[in-house]
Parts: C-alpha cells; sequence; structure tokens
C-alpha cells in the first residue's frame, strides 16, 4: 500500500513539475526596440501588430530605392521600357551624388540591361543607377522625382515628400514607417522586384567599359557577407537596406512562413559596439526579433461567423411579425494568440426597430461593430436571414389609415364638419323664425285686403 502511494505521489510530482516548466501558450511582450520608429505588419491583410512613432517623419536613406525601382518596373508593365532593353548612361547622370555614397563606379556612356541596373540599385544599393534609371523613365532627374511624389500620394502617403532618386540626405526628403509600408507592399507586387530583392549575390556581365562585376546583398537577414555578425533569418525574404548620418541605420525587411506574409520597417536605429568588440547592428536585429515576435504571437481568427442570428427586427403589414438579423459576411483579424474572444465587444445598430413588408432575404437592416479594450476591429452589416412577404389586405388598410391621418386630410374634414355645422344650424335654428315672421306678415295683407267697399 506504501509503494502505491510513493508511486501516485511520484507520478503527481512529474506532472506537477512538466506543468510548471511547460510554457503557456501566451502572447510574448513585443520585443525592445530602440530604433527611432518602427512598424510591424500583417501584410497580406494590412493589419498592424506593432508600430512605434510610425507618422513621424524620417529620413528614409536608400530606403527611397524601393520607390526608384516599383516607378521603373510599372513603367515596364506599361510597355514603355523592358528588362532586357540596354541603357547608356548619361553624362548627366551624376548630378547630386557624393563622392562617399554606396556604388557600383558606373560611367557616363556605359551600355547596361535595365534589369542589371535595377540589381545594381537593390541589392548593392548603388546611387548613380538610382539617377540613369530616373532618367530613363522620365528623360530628367526633375521630372522622375515628380513621379515619385504623385504616386506617393496615389498610395495613400501622406507625410512623404522626395527630393531625389536615391535617398541621400536633403531636409526637404523625408517619409514615415507608414507610408514606407505602402509603398513596399506595392513594390513587393512586381515578381520582378521580388526576385530581386530576395537575391543574395549577383553578377553583372561586363560591359563596354567594365568587367563583370559580382556584389552581395546588403540586406543581412539574408547574407552575412559584409558582417561579421550573424543575422540571418530563414523566413526572410528581402528588402531593401539604408544607411545615412541623418537618417541613420534603416531596413525594410519581408519574411514569409506559410500564408503569413509580414513587412517590417525600422527607421533610425542604433549601431551599438559591446565591451568585447563586437557590434550589434540594431536595424537588423530588431527587424529579426519583430517578425519573429509576429509569426510566433499573432494568429489569423474568425471573429463573425453568418450563421448565427444576432438579432431581430419587427415587420408591419405581414403575416410574419418580424425577421432575424445576421452578418452579412464573414470577418477575420490578425489577433495575438492569448487574446479571450469572449471580450470582444459586440455592438449591434439596427437602422430601426420596426420595418414594413416586404422584406428581403439578405436585406440590410443594420451594422455589428467588434472592438476590444477600446480598439476596433471591424464593422459588419447585419443582414435579414428570411423574406417577409406583404400582405395585400393589411397594405391596403394602412393606406387608409395613413390617408386619414394626413394632415390635408384632417384639415379637410375639419372644413366639412365645420361646413355641416353651419348648415345645420341654419337650417335648425335660423329658418325657423323666419317663417313665423313672414306668417305674420302674409297675415295681415289678407286682413287689409279681404276688406271690401
Amino acid at each position: 500500500m506504501k509503494k502505491n502511494n510513493r508511486f501516485v505521489s511520484l507520478v503527481l510530482c512529474v506532472l506537477l513539475c512538466a506543468a510548471v516548466l511547460t510554457p503557456a501558450a501566451h502572447a510574448a511582450p513585443a520585443p525592445d526596440v530602440h530604433a527611432g520608429a518602427a512598424l510591424l505588419m500583417d501584410a497580406a491583410n494590412d493589419e498592424v501588430l506593432y508600430e512605434k512613432n510610425a507618422q513621424r517623419k524620417m529620413y528614409p536613406a536608400s530606403l527611397t530605392k524601393v520607390m526608384t525601382a516599383m516607378l521603373v518596373l510599372e513603367a515596364v508593365d506599361a510597355g514603355q521600357l523592358s528588362p532586357d532593353q540596354v541603357v547608356t548612361a548619361s553624362s548627366t547622370f551624376t548630378a547630386g551624388l557624393s563622392a562617399n555614397g554606396s556604388t557600383q563606379n558606373i560611367r557616363p556612356g556605359e551600355q547596361m540591361s535595365l534589369l542589371d541596373l535595377l540589381y545594381c540599385l537593390l541589392v548593392a544599393s548603388a546611387n548613380e543607377a538610382s539617377n540613369i534609371l530616373a532618367e530613363t523613365v522620365d528623360g530628367t532627374i526633375e521630372a522622375f522625382v515628380e513621379r515619385m511624389n504623385r504616386r506617393a500620394q496615389e498610395l495613400g502617403c501622406q507625410n512623404t515628400h522626395f527630393a531625389n532618386p536615391h535617398g541621400l540626405h536633403d531636409d526637404d526628403h523625408y517619409t514615415t514607417a507608414h507610408d514606407l509600408y505602402l509603398i513596399a507592399r506595392a513594390a513587393m507586387e512586381h515578381d520582378i522586384f521580388r526576385t530581386i530583392v530576395s537575391t543574395r549575390r549577383h553578377e553583372v556581365p561586363a560591359t563596354n567599359m567594365h568587367s563583370a562585376r559580382l556584389f552581395y546583398s546588403t540586406n543581412a537577414l539574408l547574407v552575412t557577407w559584409y558582417y561579421r555578425e550573424s543575422y540571418l533569418y530563414d523566413k526572410a525574404i528581402g528588402m531593401k537596406t539604408g544607411t545615412t548620418d541623418e537618417g541613420g541605420y534603416c531596413l525594410l525587411s519581408a519574411a514569409e512562413d506559410g500564408d503569413n506574409y509580414l513587412i517590417c520597417v525600422v527607421l533610425d536605429a542604433p549601431w551599438i559596439t559591446r565591451e568585447d568588440g563586437s557590434t550589434d547592428r540594431r536595424q537588423f536585429t530588431e527587424s529579426r526579433d519583430l517578425l519573429k515576435w509576429g509569426f510566433s504571437n499573432f494568429r489569423r481568427r474568425q471573429i463573425v461567423d453568418t450563421d448565427t442570428p444576432l438579432a431581430q427586427v419587427n415587420v408591419t403589414l405581414s403575416e410574419t411579425d418580424h425577421v432575424l438579423v445576421r452578418p452579412a459576411n464573414q470577418l477575420e483579424r490578425t489577433l495575438p494568440v492569448d487574446l479571450d474572444q469572449s471580450k470582444i465587444e459586440k455592438t449591434i445598430s439596427l437602422n430601426s426597430d420596426t420595418v414594413p413588408a416586404p422584406v428581403e432575404q439578405g436585406q440590410v437592416l443594420g451594422t455589428l461593430t467588434l472592438s476590444y479594450e477600446g480598439q476596433e476591429l471591424g464593422v459588419v452589416d447585419l443582414v435579414a436571414v428570411s423574406a417577409a412577404q406583404r400582405s395585400e389586405l393589411l397594405y391596403r388598410l394602412d393606406q387608409i389609415k395613413s390617408f386619414f391621418r394626413h394632415s390635408g386630410v384632417k384639415l379637410a374634414a375639419a372644413l366639412i364638419v365645420l361646413v355641416l355645422a353651419v348648415v345645420i344650424l341654419r337650417m335648425t335654428v335660423l329658418r325657423p323664425r323666419r317663417s313665423r315672421y313672414g306668417a305674420r306678415r302674409y297675415s295681415g295683407r289678407r286682413n287689409y285686403t279681404g276688406r271690401r267697399r
């Protein structure tokens, strides 16, 4: 008996230890972010997972080149340009470039395919490639910059202004983490762009002025060629680095995990040197941490289904006295894994408590608003589950009632009553008096005329 008790105690102890040591399925707090601004988005569904100063105006540095590349590819889609066409660098493309900026030493008169110029732009971050491509699209850099600003407005960027196509510092060249996300999401819709920004290394064939060029991506999430420390992230699929003294260390990154697709923006991140001499380029560390955190702690959830009626609306002029209403469509949101779905607030707003027949199946009769801790999660229409046919008898009776309830009819009826009252008054009160008086007068005439001489 004692042995059995000891065995049971041992089993319970093991189970207790396992329960304590097993991690709970709760969302971990967001990573510490030291960057000046950051944004993590569920790009597949356009939902915010994390943000820090996402609307603050910042200097984007070479992240600018994402917009430049997208406009080139839109010109390709429009048939204006071709990826295979050979581009000759003009003698004016060096305008506005600095001597110490990132480059692939492309020279005036050098010939290169448009596609290789895009690789120089996005993988090696060559500033001169920006100007060459801008002139190829619009003839002048100034005209291309105007196109950049128009396109930014079309994408919904509210705090963005470009002054050049490469991102070298200009006080009038700024954007926000949120606006950069809008630009990056649009750029990633182009297959050529996706291929280029996920490239770890690329070789440009020899040109008329240069031997073959081999270069590696500056994105440490993809390759560690330029960095002693490893920031590799196996789910990363791009996108672009940027660095200036004024803008700090910046990174636009994207990652996929199954159907989950995230875009992360980190601006003005620090570069930390540890006591042992190693460094931590926080634009990579913080981007990787945010992407990992996003995949681990958020799930796509259905928060509204179309099967469950949520309210009823009274119906008049029908044999059916009410109809039920349900959500018109399902509603899904990307939410923390530990969010208590029972605490999602549902606010029903009916257009009216009562509606007249006929009511069609699927007719919109209200809205349902869902929120969690004061944050709105979405709004969906409420529609009739079934139809309610109109009763012609009830409809005609209601028309009659409505006719007599009309103010004009009431006024006319009042006038008719008043006229009838006057007529009755004249007939019953005034006329008899006149008859007696007339009779007396007639009687007098008879007495007078009856005398004869």
